[in-house]
């Protein structure tokens, strides 16, 4: 995968995997399974794992390499995988990226540890660097948060100038510096936002491509109305599902205890995919939450 192609690629709503567990923990792989397929049938292109979304920071890596591998199965060579590493050192991610390829990951989402500010841009952008030389990265923006928006800047800069191999950018710092991001760079790769759509509409402006979909797996149709009017450039057609469906239920999800992750994994349940349990001491929703949850989805739609 080059530059150009991971433009095209990764445009569009992308649904970010979240690894769905049983009660007592471990791993759903049916309902991993059913998730792939729901996105695949909703027209995703490109499936995302993360090291959030996807749970990797309570797994072993012979768990994320499982996960990794069932999502490269089940897709059926029908969208390109993006795999995620986790606060690797340089070594043991360029032995990542490796494993990932064989798997059939198409790039690799970079997520370096930075622990105490230690690193630097040029580091940093070594780091990919080496990694590129292995799989296509993609540079993941919340590294840089504790750092600032300087850092950020010139770590991608040092980065994209050291290897053509770095094919695409997710944002997680969102505002100005999204903005800052795609003025200087989306011309050159593939930038999506994370998260929910009020901030890909905010980096529209200024070259976003895609964005990090939270409906792309709980109702595809929700995501393609939105993306259909960005790519009609109907400005107050994209506004009305932000207001009407998207802000409306992360503002709804966010008043659960555990988090908007406890509630994605009830809608989950609720949708017959998988069940909302996640990996203690994770909490997961009650059964009045999730009534709470079921009556509030049906009201959005």
């Amino acid at each position: 995968m080059n530059r150009s192609e991971a433009k095209t690629l990764f445009s569009g709503p992308i649904p970010s995997i979240r690894t769905p567990f049983l009660k007592d923990g471990e791993i759903d792989f049916a309902g991993l399974a059913r998730i792939v397929d729901r996105c695949i049938a909703g027209g995703a292109r490109a499936l995302m794992l993360t090291a959030g979304d996807s749970h990797w920071i309570c797994m072993s890596e012979a768990e994320i390499a499982a996960v990794t591998q069932a999502v490269c199965r089940q897709v059926r060579g029908q969208a390109s995988v993006i795999a995620a590493d986790r606060y690797l050192d340089t070594t043991r991610a360029i032995e990542f990226a490796g494993m990932v390829r064989e798997l059939g990951a198409s790039t690799v989402m970079v997520m370096p540890p930075d622990w105490g500010a230690s690193c630097t841009p040029q580091t940093l952008a070594e780091h990919y660097a080496a990694v590129a030389e292995v799989l296509p990265v993609t540079l993941v923006t919340n590294v840089f948060i504790p750092r600032g928006m300087a850092f950020g800047l010139e770590t991608v800069d040092r980065a994209l100038a050291a290897s053509e191999r770095i094919v695409a950018i997710k944002d997680d710092m969102c505002g100005v510096f999204a903005q800052h991001l795609c003025m200087a760079h989306a011309g050159d790769v593939a930038i999506y936002a994370g998260g929910q759509k009020i901030n890909h509409f905010s980096m529209w402006p200024f070259g976003a491509q895609g964005y990090l979909s939270t409906f792309a797996t709980l109702n595809p149709a929700i995501a393609s109305r939105y993306w259909s009017a960005v790519k009609q450039d109907d400005r107050d057609g994209a506004l009305a599902v932000i207001r009407d469906v998207d802000a409306p239920f992360f503002d709804h999800v966010m008043t659960y205890t555990g988090g908007f992750d406890a509630a994605m994994h009830g809608a989950m349940e609720l949708l017959g995919l998988c069940g909302r349990w996640r990996r203690k001491p994770y909490y997961s929703l009650s059964d009045a939450e999730m009534e709470r949850l079921g009556e509030f989805q049906n009201k959005i739609g």
